[in-house]
């Protein structure tokens, strides 16, 4: 079983209801995309590593600050000190890894089943997704943010499960059909692919604005305008559809209504499969400065967006072909991005740097073990500076946190000779100095 289906059948075997596990899982996945090791975004900047680092320093005792550093962490992203501690006393009572997914939810049942008895019975009981979302909400996650916008969100997230894995005939139990997210349809994969338009191409591309998938929907919804795409991936993860697969969007430039008709857009006057006309386009919300970066659960949403569509389209493998001749061959399934076909250029090289990464996660969760080729140009051109704003960022030995530590860098202007992927990073990078290679994802260029 895959992460979400383990979280679901240890939920449902603890008496929660369907609509009471999905809501609890609806949370959980906005707090840490449902990993048990994620370490909250903003510390791994402060604390100068990421998730499996973080973890497993936590795990040697070498990191002895876990309870009191503020850092949320784990499936439930807990951050207050007590409640850290108690995480981690009871992984260190059960001998597991305080990132290990079944000790976890052990803890998050104990939390429940002692500190919060009335969220707990809410849960057993709830009918209605969004009321066991809202619970859990309001009185056991508490976010800073609680608004109505939120609790829609994490309510549509928990739909998305129960949708899923609830049992059949037991009916939709969201409850929100007048909240400002009820225009944005979530993926489902029991959609069933219309098998009268062949999809082949997966055309990934990144608008600048780190904004909601309901926002960016709103941009780019086809009516009237020159520009549109299938989904939109928010930075908080979400997922939202504004042009059924079956249809053109963006790279044929989007519709326009003539005589009340919406009406495909040539872009340059070219419409067909070999530019995105078989594909499905993607825009994710992205940062509004160089290098235009993307979210950790913007990417992740956005891998297993990916994934699900390949899923349902019947394609078994993804592969990421730099060379834009190689696009339109019909031998093999494509992943690409709009600037070769559309009039506007991605912003950045951000998303182009990374398809082949991206190509070989989805992979991996179609369980293709081939890799994707890699581009034919390099990446990035080099040498180049990059200005560091973490603080002591660790200086590996090789590309990868499965290196050895040699030294840790302060924050200022350095110049990268060489790039190169490896463990714990989207990118790595060769310092000038030839002492060793550092996250490129705490780096921007300059």
């Amino acid at each position: 079983m895959n992460t979400e289906e383990r979280i679901w059948s240890y939920l449902k075997g603890q008496g929660l209801t369907d609509a009471g596990a999905a809501g609890l899982m609806g949370n959980l996945y906005a707090e840490s995309g449902l990993r048990p090791n994620n370490l909250q975004n903003s510390y791994e900047g402060k604390l100068g590593m990421a998730d499996a680092e973080y973890t497993e320093l936590v795990d040697k005792g070498s990191y002895a600050n876990f309870g009191n550093d503020r850092a949320g962490y784990g499936l439930a992203q807990w951050t207050y000190p007590t409640r850290k501690a108690a995480l981690l006393a009871y992984a260190k009572a059960a001998g597991k890894s305080i990132g290990d997914l079944e000790m976890q939810l052990g803890f998050l049942m104990k939390e429940l089943s002692t500190s919060y008895k009335s969220v707990l019975s809410v849960l057993k009981t709830a009918t209605s997704v969004r009321a066991a979302s809202d619970a859990v909400l309001l009185q056991f996650e508490r976010p800073a943010d609680q608004s109505e916008t939120a609790k829609a969100r994490r309510a549509s997230y928990g739909q998305k499960y129960f949708d899923k894995y609830a049992k059949k005939g037991s009916g939709s139990t969201m409850g929100f059909s007048n909240s400002p997210l009820a225009t944005v349809r979530m993926i489902s994969p029991n959609r069933t692919a219309n098998r009268n338009h062949v999809i082949d191409t997966i055309t990934i591309h990144c608008f600048v604005g780190q904004v909601t998938a309901k926002r960016g929907c709103e941009v780019f919804q086809p009516d009237d305008k020159e520009a549109s795409c299938n989904y939109v991936v928010g930075y908080d993860g979400s997922i939202g559809l504004c042009v059924e697969e079956k249809d053109r969007s963006w790279c044929t430039g989007g519709y326009k209504t003539v005589n009340g008709v919406k009406t495909p857009i040539r872009v340059n006057g070219i419409s067909g499969k070999s530019n995105d006309y078989q594909a499905v386009t993607i825009e994710v919300a992205s940062d509004t400065t160089h290098p235009y970066a993307i979210t950790d659960k913007a990417m992740a949403a956005l891998i297993e967006l990916c994934a699900d569509i390949c899923r349902r389209n019947g394609i078994k493998k993804l592969l990421w072909k730099g060379d834009k001749n190689l696009v339109g061959k019909v031998d093999q399934q494509n992943l690409t991005v709009h600037r070769w076909f559309a009039n506007k250029a991605c912003p950045g090289d951000y998303i182009y740097q990374r398809l082949g990464d991206i190509a070989t996660k989805v992979n991996v969760k179609l369980g293709t073990s081939a890799t994707s080729p890699a581009p034919a140009a390099p990446v990035s051109k080099v040498p180049y500076k990059v200005r560091i704003t973490a603080t002591d960022l660790r200086i590996r030995k090789g590309p990868g946190t499965n290196n050895a530590i040699v030294s840790v860098i302060k924050p200022g202007a350095y110049t990268i000779v060489s790039e190169a992927t490896g463990e714990g990073a989207t990118l790595w990078g060769k310092l000038k100095s030839g002492v060793g290679w550092v996250s490129l994802d705490y780096c921007k260029k300059i």
